[in-house]
């Protein structure tokens, strides 16, 4: 990424928040941005070469994924969660804590929800600030003490700063656009340019063969990034809150809550992952390029050396 994008990127987040701007974020955004963005146009030429009478299909329903994907997703990920809208006096304290993060960090307020889960955690999600959403579980909440609930928020909140939530909403989106389009090509293109020649199947085999490559490549690609913008978020929260020992303990709370919660509960959170404070699901043996977020150890070690200098200063 040119400099002069990355500083402008910098700067936008440095005069709207408080929060401590993250170069290697940045730079990881749109790095990851421009190499999806570069898929996604030789995904849709492939297909536009080998569907060239069902091209039409393919663009309208590329263009019509991507505005509903990126135009909804605060909708979207809410309803999947079971995220409700909350007002103040219905949830004073978690009302009470947003707004002195808010007030610290020098951002609008986003909207607030709880999600009636007994899995402990928290997501923020929406195309921008103006659209943000940041939401808690009753779970987390009635586990968390005050100040380890205002780092599991000032985490979330540095997502909604950094606007790595959009970002990851765009990149997420050739995954889904690579499956959609396969099923068009072979339930309904596939049918009025070929019928039942070797034409026809030969694309049968190579139109899975490519969606599965992009499907696999953007995968990992979001999850690398996925997994630096929740360091990034943990620093930029304990460095906002000076507290990383609280934003520790709530990790350390969470991530042992899990084991107490219900196979099928965390099986209905896993497909959101990705937006959670700490995964559903976080095995030993998983393979690092699979996860959505780094390890226990990784974060708390991260905290760790933050706490000593802040310390020291």
């Amino acid at each position: 990424m040119p400099g002069s994008y990355r500083d402008i990127w910098e700067a936008t987040v440095r005069e709207s928040t408080r929060f401590t701007p993250d170069r290697g974020l940045t730079t990881r955004m749109v790095s990851t941005m421009f190499l999806i963005g570069l898929l996604y146009v030789v995904f849709v030429g492939v297909l536009i070469v080998l569907l060239r009478g069902a091209w039409p299909i393919i663009l309208v329903l590329a263009g019509g994924v991507f505005v509903a994907q990126f135009w909804f997703s605060d909708r979207i990920a809410a309803f999947g969660m079971g995220a409700r809208e909350v007002t103040p006096r219905e949830a004073p304290e978690l009302h009470g804590a947003v707004d002195r993060l808010c007030a610290l960090a020098d951002m609008p307020k986003p909207r607030v929800a709880i999600a009636d889960s007994d899995v402990p955690n928290a997501f923020a999600t929406g195309r921008n600030r103006k659209n943000a959403l940041v939401c808690a579980t009753t779970g987390l909440l009635r586990r968390l003490e005050p100040e380890e609930l205002e780092g599991v928020l000032a985490h979330e909140l540095s997502h909604v700063a950094h606007r790595d939530v959009a970002v990851m909403t765009i990149a997420s989106f050739l995954g889904v656009l690579a499956g959609l389009i396969t099923r068009v090509g072979l339930w309904g293109g596939l049918r009025r340019v070929g019928g039942r020649d070797s034409n026809t199947a030969l694309l049968m085999v190579v139109i899975p063969l490519v969606s599965a490559v992009v499907y696999v490549i953007g995968f990992l690609l979001t999850r690398m990034l996925s997994r630096y913008r929740e360091l990034s978020a943990d620093r930029a929260a304990a460095l906002l809150t000076g507290r990383p020992s609280a934003l520790a303990s709530a990790l350390t709370k969470v991530t042992g809550e899990m084991a107490r919660i219900p196979t099928r509960d965390l099986r209905q959170a896993e497909p959101f992952n990705a937006f959670w404070f700490a995964p559903a699901f976080s095995k030993e043996t998983l393979s690092s390029l699979l996860s959505s977020h780094p390890t226990l150890e990784q974060r708390l070690d991260q905290l760790g050396r933050i706490s000593v200098r802040l310390g020291q200063a």
